[in-house]
């Protein structure tokens, strides 16, 4: 008896690597897991069977399960999860890995491998992860004993977090997981970020104050609630002009005066002027792409004829493409708040006038407002115009709605035409990722059921993943899917008509019957081929309680709001 109660406290505090995986997903706080099962990790799926408070969202594609992951991270701010199988698993899931990358989303990839003996053998499925990984991730970790599971869990959710938030990948042996261990979970270390010291406060309020024509640019994925809002304190207060970076319009309400446009693709040419025209640049919490500086000719690196401050929550970036007059390594919410509440006394008493760059700060307003008027300098000749479609949206939806995209010209619009009016409410790819936008829209749907969610999606972007209508229908959710249908990769084709102009070479596109596509899976479908079929379409959509297909059919030769190609060629 003695024996047999010995060998039973002794076997009590073991478990399998997978169940101390599954619990120390729980322990950090972890909703939902996004996946495609595969044999390399049983043990895990087995394990999640008894976590009630996980739900594991099966997609029909491993890209969809990282875009879906990435979307949440993107969210929450806390790390996405998505987990697949070895060899081709892991390389579809690698688009995800990278979006989390180029964008700064925590995300951590669980990817089940072949066992640890038939490594380096070119087994089944056999790929090193840490080679194929290393260049788009945080941090790659294969876990080699049991007891390290706990460990280097805690570990990957750390580094996911900090600093400049990014991806994690976690490799786990096949054989190892069911291996046992009497080491528990562990919760992941809660790490502060950098905070700007008064001195540095005070460096900024300098700057600012001996500038003739301020301009801040913001960004990133870092900004909290408290954070937006001390951001618009901050610019009313200062009569600042505000341009959000590449996609990230939702970190300013664009309804707010201060608000001057986006530093983006399809640049507004007054806003390009008023940052030439600057004599201090403020960049708090954005990387200084290419992207937004126009492939570097609007701000030619390494030094800047204007002033730069630069404040950013990842010392690796401050300095790497352009040297700041004033580098702060912070969190752009805390300089924000700092700064707000440091100089609003100061303010008040030094200065009884407005600022002297209000005037300039105005125009750059009134500009934004002009250009984004809902009309396009060149309107279509046939089906829908998207300029007024994308203007009705914007002015039918809730202010919280979130609106999500993948890549194409047909973005264009939509960052010109929709203003963002809440945080986080714009879900979209930095890296420029086709197909990104359904899948985010089914994870922001599925985490928020209360929000209006919009996925606006080329022909060619909807394409990647369209099967994920089935995960959306299968999980009850509600959203709306806007498929612009030109019949071809916009955006190639505006390339190709530049280089190599009336040669067409791969850049048609014959869809499916997108209707019949989307009745096919459980949603509703309608097809829309003129502009006043708009707006009484999405209010059917809206009124849904489900998932909505509009088919938006525009014309092909209408390439940007501004430009148009001369003719369709018939050949391909």
């Amino acid at each position: 008896m003695n024996a047999v109660s010995t060998a039973m406290i002794q076997d009590l505090p073991t478990q399998t690597a997978g169940r101390v995986l599954a619990t120390a997903l729980r322990l950090q706080g972890v909703e939902r897991v996004f996946c495609v099962p595969g044999e390399s990790y049983l043990e895990v799926l087995d394990a999640l069977h008894d976590e009630p408070t996980i739900e594991l969202v099966v997609t029909k594609h491993e890209g969809g399960a990282a875009c879906m992951a990435e979307a949440d991270g993107k969210m929450t701010g806390r790390p996405g999860v998505c987990m697949v199988t070895r060899g081709p698993g892991a390389t579809h899931a690698s688009v995800g890995v990278h979006i989390a990358q180029q964008d700064g989303t925590p995300m951590v990839l669980f990817i089940g491998q072949i066992a640890r003996e038939h490594r380096g053998r070119g087994a089944f499925q056999e790929v090193d992860f840490g080679q194929m990984f290393g260049g788009l991730a945080k941090l790659v970790i294969e876990v080699d004993s049991a007891d390290r599971m706990g460990e280097l869990v805690a570990r990957a959710f750390s580094v996911a977090v900090s600093g400049r938030p990014g991806p994690v990948v976690i490799s786990m042996p096949e054989d190892m997981l069911t291996q046992r261990t009497a080491n528990p979970a562990y919760l992941a270390a809660s790490v502060a970020q950098p905070a700007a010291s008064a001195a540095t406060l005070a460096s900024i309020a300098v700057a600012l104050q001996s500038a003739q024509r301020p301009f801040v640019m913001v960004g990133g994925s870092t900004w909290s609630e408290e954070g937006c809002r001390a951001l618009q304190r901050f610019a009313s207060q200062w009569s600042l002009p505000v341009a959000c970076s590449f996609r990230r319009q939702d970190v300013l309400d664009n309804r707010d005066p201060q608000y001057v446009g986006h530093l983006s693709l399809g640049m507004n040419p007054a806003l390009r002027r008023m940052v030439e025209e600057s004599d201090l640049i403020i960049a708090l919490g954005t990387r200084i792409g290419d992207v937004m500086t126009d492939g570097y000719s609007l701000l030619r690196p390494p030094k800047l004829t204007q002033k730069l401050t630069h404040v950013f929550p990842d010392a690796d970036e401050l300095g790497r493409v352009y040297q700041a007059d004033l580098a702060v390594l912070a969190d752009p919410n805390s300089v924000v708040i700092g700064l707000g509440q440091a100089l609003e006394a100061q303010f008040r008493s030094t200065t009884k006038s407005a600022p002297a760059w209000t005037t300039w700060a105005q125009q750059g307003r009134a500009s934004y407002e002009a250009f984004t008027a809902g009309k396009t300098v060149i309107a279509p000749t046939q089906g829908v115009d998207l300029a007024h479609a994308i203007a009705h949206l914007s002015k039918t939806v809730a202010d919280d709605t979130i609106v999500t995209n993948g890549a194409g010209n047909y973005a264009v619009w939509l960052h010109r035409f929709y203003q963002y009016r809440s945080r986080r409410s714009e879900l979209a790819t930095t890296c420029g990722s086709m197909g990104y936008g359904l899948p985010a829209a089914i994870a922001a749907a599925m985490r928020y059921r209360d929000k209006t969610v919009v996925c606006v999606s080329g022909d060619g972007c909807f394409m990647m993943y369209p099967q994920e209508l089935a995960t959306a229908v299968e999980h009850g959710v509600c959203l709306i899917i806007l498929v612009v249908n030109n019949g071809m990769y916009g955006t190639i084709r505006m390339h190709q008509e530049r280089e190599y102009p009336g040669r067409v070479s791969g850049t048609r596109m014959a869809g499916p019957n997108y209707v019949a596509l989307a009745q096919a899976f459980g949603a509703q479908g309608e097809r829309i081929t003129a502009t006043a079929q708009f707006a009484p379409a999405l209010d059917r959509a809206l009124a849904h309680a489900g998932v909505t297909l509009l088919e938006l059919v525009t014309d092909p030769m209408q390439i940007t709001p501004d430009k148009r190609i001369s003719a369709i060629p018939a050949k391909v």
